[in-house]
């Protein structure tokens, strides 16, 4: 019983050997119900390595210019391995002491760039902008105001916070605010487009949905795109998007992190000290993210993310020279709209080679690609040359 709880030095240096290796062998069929004798660590290996490795996708393939979701850098593989194996509960300051001092210091790190006194992390940003817009709620909004580009989580924070949630076409002047949380979008998932950071002055609480487009920040070229962001009230940034952190890894920061994380906080007689934010029990996700920004340093994360913006203008430099494809607009903040203009986005898609993967978003009604610049890898042209051969 006990060998199970042991560290395996031989299976876990064969299963980093799967990694390298990826075998592209037939998945095996698992059994349909949970079985009564196990495998054994080594068969399981063997048995889920063709779907966990070579099945899923690769996101830092030449050929994928397409979402929001980057590949990894090595060090945080080994980061996810370590807090696997220790498991610690952020929960309790006694069975995550040191686990505790990592999160808040990398969040220590990361709130200046923004403006920003302190924060948390969560599993995504899904969940930072139901906190920020809970704590704007605690702070008296009782209205929830976004415009089209906003993410689906907005109207989904309004809904299970009971607040009534306002759509907007633009951020007008002349629309009332009184009483409203103003989230304001950077980064749109279809466009990229920044909104006005500006924006929306007469609001309760001003909320910057930073998830894509929040890096940009820590990047000497391009951090002037996100000017005004210290002046919200709060903001949320999915690591797991430019930063290249595995998945589930973001935060959401306050201005007056000490306000805000007050009425965010509940206590229970098996606490040492108050739940913080939404989540009971959560593990170490920040250990990932403060060893990459440990080993690569500020201009290392900014390098990639510069380059992924270099990336996204030699995409369309590559698309304005093929006559059958057009691009929308000039991207913003990576992400690129374009289309092929006598084949619809979605058969484009369906047509492309396997080694070539571009997402389809719907805008005012019509479909387009859509590339996003999330991987350094990526090539351009060859991502061009597959759409523009098609007939």
């Amino acid at each position: 019983m006990h060998a199970a709880f042991a560290v395996n030095t031989e299976q876990l240096c064969r299963a980093i050997s799967l990694m390298a290796t990826a075998p592209d062998t037939a998945t095996p069929e698992l059994p349909s119900g949970l079985p009564d004798l196990g495998l054994g660590g080594a068969q399981t290996l063997d048995a889920l390595a063709p779907s966990v490795l070579a099945g899923a996708r690769d996101l830092g393939a030449p050929g994928f210019f397409a979402h929001m979701d980057p590949p990894t850098p090595w060090i945080t593989w080994a980061m996810q391995l370590w807090t696997s194996s220790q498991n610690q509960n952020l929960l309790h300051p006694d069975t995550a002491p040191k686990a505790r001092d990592i999160e808040a210091r990398v969040i220590d790190w990361l709130a200046p760039s923004f403006g920003m006194s302190g924060g948390h992390m969560t599993p995504g940003s899904t969940v930072a902008n139901l906190t920020a817009i809970w704590a704007a709620r605690e702070a008296g909004a009782h209205t929830v105001v976004s415009t089209r580009n906003a993410h689906l989580s907005v109207a989904k924070a309004a809904h299970l916070l009971g607040m009534f949630h306002r759509p907007i076409r633009d951020w007008d002047a002349a629309i009332s605010l009184d009483g409203c949380c103003a989230v304001i979008t950077a980064g749109a998932t279809s466009t990229g487009e920044i909104e006005p950071l500006d924006a929306a002055s007469g609001a309760l609480w001003r909320h910057v949905d930073a998830a894509w487009a929040g890096p940009l920040r820590l990047s000497d070229s391009h951090r002037h795109l996100l000017d005004g962001i210290e002046r919200a009230d709060s903001v949320s940034v999915s690591a797991h998007k430019w930063l290249f952190q595995p998945k589930e890894s973001a935060m959401v920061l306050f201005a007056d992190v000490v306000a805000a994380h007050r009425s965010v906080s509940f206590g229970a007689d098996y606490l040492a000290v108050p739940n913080v934010g939404v989540l009971g029990s959560h593990g170490a996700s920040a250990v990932p993210l403060l060893a990459t920004l440990l080993a690569y340093g500020r201009q290392g994360v900014a390098g990639w993310i510069d380059h992924s913006m270099e990336l996204a203008a030699r995409l369309v430099r590559q698309i304005d020279v093929e006559p059958d494809l057009e691009v929308r607009t000039v991207p913003q903040a990576g992400v690129v709209n374009w289309r092929h203009t006598s084949i619809d986005a979605g058969e484009v898609q369906r047509q492309l080679p396997s080694d070539v993967f571009i997402s389809t978003t719907i805008i005012d009604g019509d479909p387009w690609l859509r590339s996003v610049a999330a991987n350094p890898m990526a090539d351009p042209q060859r991502v061009v040359a597959a759409v523009a051969g098609l007939s």
